[in-house]
């Protein structure tokens, strides 16, 4: 009896049908898997939530109104602060730019602006701001006047205009500054290769300086023949009173409105409204009261017979005269802005010997 083998086609069909019904049975399986989690997710983890009672478990409910917000409970933390901490506050009247400048700009001086304060809102020097400016300040700082239109030099050093056969080793020369410093600031846009600087340009010479021109009332004093050495001179009244060699501050206020003491200002001018009382810092003699022609306006000379001097400037009025003796918080004038002032202030100066002190250095 002969067997009988299956074809070769209805093998390959059984084994295809095989196949099929357990991918289709895997396939059910993974669907009723994850419906089941999909279910089942949710209530165990409210279950669990209400069970370790975690208030920040978030409650899974169907919604009615779709237009209603859905809002979620925040964890609330609480911080316990301290520490001191530093708030920045927005500066909305700032002249100087934050970023370095490379370029000059120019500033139109206003009521009560001085050289030093100029200069201190442009991060410069004082004398940076007076050499740059000669043409309208003339090395006097007193020459500043409201409306004038300076030049701010972007950093320390000597804004210079350029002049028909200047080289840059004599201009570096001239200046004590250096030729590599002028040639690789960027504001002056020098071709290293051939630099070539036409007259009337202006040049920034980082680091320069120059000796300038010092602008002050001389210094009088009471001469042995019992006058006072000014001009005509003037007769010394009465007794003669001698200072201390202690001083007073000689307004009511003791702080600065305008320049400080430094080189091309040798006095500070401390914050006085128009007519505020002026004292004598020491005891001593009058020997200049009146009207200035250099800038000082009217101005008031102590000596105090001791090798100190004092003098008073930008008086509105003085009410002391040449030749008078005074005492230490005698009224001696009144403040002002006469002479060549933005804003009304004192100007005081305080000598020794004929040479300039810093009054910092005396005042209590």
């Amino acid at each position: 009896m002969t067997e009988r083998t299956p074809p070769e086609n209805e093998t390959k069909g059984k084994s295809t049908r095989r196949q099929n019904w357990v991918s289709w049975g895997v396939t059910v399986i993974l669907v009723a898997m994850l419906v089941s989690v999909l279910y089942w997710q949710p209530i165990l983890a409210q279950e669990l939530a209400e069970r370790n009672g975690n208030r920040n478990a978030v409650e899974f409910s169907p919604v009615e109104d779709p237009s209603t917000e859905a809002l979620a409970s925040m964890p609330y933390f609480e911080v316990e602060q301290d520490d001191p901490y530093l708030v920045r506050v927005p500066e909305t009247r700032t002249i100087a730019p934050t970023r370095p400048r490379s370029e000059p700009v120019e500033y139109e001086v206003l009521s009560g602006d001085a050289v030093f304060s100029i200069a201190q809102k442009f991060n410069i020097s004082p004398e940076t701001l007076l050499w740059s400016n000669y043409a309208v300040l003339r090395d006097d700082p007193h020459l500043l006047s409201i409306g004038q239109v300076l030049r701010i030099p972007p950093t320390n050093g000597i804004l210079y205009e350029w002049k028909d056969g200047d080289t840059l080793e004599v201009v570096a020369r001239n200046f004590k500054a250096s030729v590599d410093d002028i040639l690789n600031w960027s504001g002056n846009k020098l071709d290293f290769a051939n630099p070539e600087i036409d007259a009337g340009e202006l040049v920034m010479i980082p680091g320069g300086q120059r000796e300038f021109q010092q602008w002050v009332v001389p210094t009088y004093a009471v001469g042995r023949s019992g006058t006072a050495s000014l001009p005509g001179g003037c007769e010394i009244g009465g007794s003669i009173l001698y200072g201390g060699g202690w001083f007073t501050w000689p307004a009511d206020n003791r702080y600065l409105s305008g320049n400080d003491f430094w080189s091309g200002h040798l006095a500070i001018d401390i914050a006085a409204a128009t007519g505020a009382p002026i004292y004598a810092a020491d005891s001593g003699v009058v020997v200049f009261s009146g009207w200035n022609g250099s800038g000082y306006g009217n101005v008031v000379m102590i000596d105090h017979m001791n090798g100190y001097h004092t003098l008073y400037a930008h008086l509105s009025s003085t009410n002391v005269s040449c030749g008078s003796s005074v005492v230490q918080g005698n009224i001696v004038g009144r403040a002002g802005s006469t002479g060549n002032s933005t804003g009304p202030h004192l100007h005081f100066e305080v000598r020794y010997l004929g040479g300039f002190l810093n009054p910092w250095t005396v005042l209590p």
